[in-house]
């Protein structure tokens, strides 16, 4: 018979286990109880346990198969050798059982007032068996059932009290082993009044017992917020030149100043949407005539191009340039560059819907185009398109919203 109590205890800790920890929470504890144990019936006339002074002890491995239902494999021994009458009289009596195990904390939802205080009800049965002064052993089989007041101490351990009570079947010696004299199926039952501690195992920050969807979802939400603070940290933009500090080269630049996307200020003193040293360079090479053009190196200039330092800007919800000495520029370039060809990319700042943007900036490149066009350049040679709103731009800052607003150029 002992061979079927360590078979129930294995068939416990082989439950699911080829299943993967559920990854909010741990599944596995460790149940360990001490304290007093009084046998209720059956007694022989004259024996008495009116009090709770004799030792039990148990011990348990539990696996969560949710956050509200488990099982259990427990052992538990009980030391009988305290009797009101005083007689000197001892048993042993010992139990292997295999429960079933109701989180009620988590049903009835005691994480919207609690976060340390959790109740639990077991209940089973399983194999038992009886020494004391009578030849032999009697072997049994018994239903129990209980509930587990929880205290959590640390995310690995919590404290327990328990109250268990056990039903024998066919008990064919009393608790003061003497023989029953009077039969039944339902003959010896047992009280259990103990402490002790659960231990939990696994990786997770918490176990089954004390998790809930719902204190998750707040954690999973402060989480969130801390991040998104983080972010907006990051969106500082102290000088408000549209470039976040974090980013930011020049970190004191006057305000207004236009910068480049290192927020390194650009001089632009005729304020036509060109930085000055790009002008300069133009003039020096492209200008005058004398075809100084031929000493200018292409590639610089297509570089400079590309990079964004050429741009035509625009005032709010319009289509028309506010200046057009970026157009002359690249108009400039194309005569100069023949086989070049280029597209034109619209942008948009963030005020207002993406649907709306989409079809400003597309409006704002055609514009340019249409511009090139009438200037001389063949049209074969132009493309436009809109990419919507500029999204690298803050939507808070007046210069970073003006700087959106424009068309860009990309040569090939």
């Amino acid at each position: 018979m002992k061979k079927v109590s360590v078979a129930l205890l294995t068939a416990v800790l082989a439950i699911n286990v080829a299943n993967a920890q559920e990854k909010n929470y741990n599944r596995w504890a460790v149940d360990l109880n001490g304290g007093l144990a009084k046998p209720a019936r059956t007694l022989t006339p004259g024996f008495s346990a009116e009090t709770f002074e004799n030792l039990h002890l148990d011990g348990g491995v539990r696996y969560s198969l949710n956050n509200k239902f488990g099982v259990k494999g427990s052992f538990g021994y009980d030391k009988l050798d305290s009797w009101t009458n005083n007689q000197d009289v001892k048993a042993e009596y010992y139990r292997t059982s295999l429960e079933g195990v109701v989180n009620l904390g988590r049903i009835l939802n005691f994480e919207n007032w609690t976060s340390v205080l959790n109740v639990q009800a077991h209940a089973g049965g399983g194999y038992s068996w009886l020494r004391g002064s009578f030849d032999g052993t009697d072997n049994m089989g018994h239903l129990m059932a209980g509930l587990t007041g929880q205290i959590k101490l640390h995310k690995r351990v919590a404290l327990n009290a328990d109250f268990t009570v056990i039903q024998n079947t066919q008990q064919n010696q009393n608790w003061d082993g003497q023989s029953v004299t009077t039969k039944s199926v339902f003959q010896g039952t047992m009280f259990n009044a103990t402490m002790g501690i659960s231990i939990y195992l696994g990786k997770q920050a918490q176990h089954a017992d004390w998790y809930s969807e719902e204190s998750n979802t707040v954690n999973k939400l402060a989480e969130l917020e801390d991040r998104l603070a983080a972010v907006e940290g990051k969106l500082v933009d102290t000088d408000g030149d549209g470039v976040a500090d974090y980013l930011d080269q020049e970190p004191n630049t006057p305000a207004g100043a236009m910068v480049d996307t290192k927020g390194r200020a650009i001089i632009d003193a005729n304020k036509n949407g060109i930085a000055d040293n790009i002008e300069n360079y133009f003039e020096q090479n492209f200008g005058g005539d004398k075809g100084t053009a031929a000493k200018a190196d292409p590639n610089a200039i297509k570089d400079l191009i590309n990079n964004g330092f050429v741009a035509v800007y625009f005032d709010f919800n319009k289509s028309q340039p506010s200046s057009v000495d970026g157009i002359n520029f690249i108009n400039t370039y194309m005569k100069q560059n023949p086989n070049a060809t280029v597209e034109v990319i619209g942008y948009a700042d963030a005020i207002g819907n993406k649907s709306y943007n989409d079809k400003l900036s597309e409006k704002r490149a055609n514009t340019v185009k249409n511009i090139l066009v009438k200037s001389g350049v063949s049209a074969s040679r132009v493309s436009a398109k809109g990419k919507g709103m500029d999204t690298s731009a803050s939507k808070d800052s007046d210069m970073a919203r003006k700087t959106a607003r424009k068309v860009l150029f990309l040569v090939k």
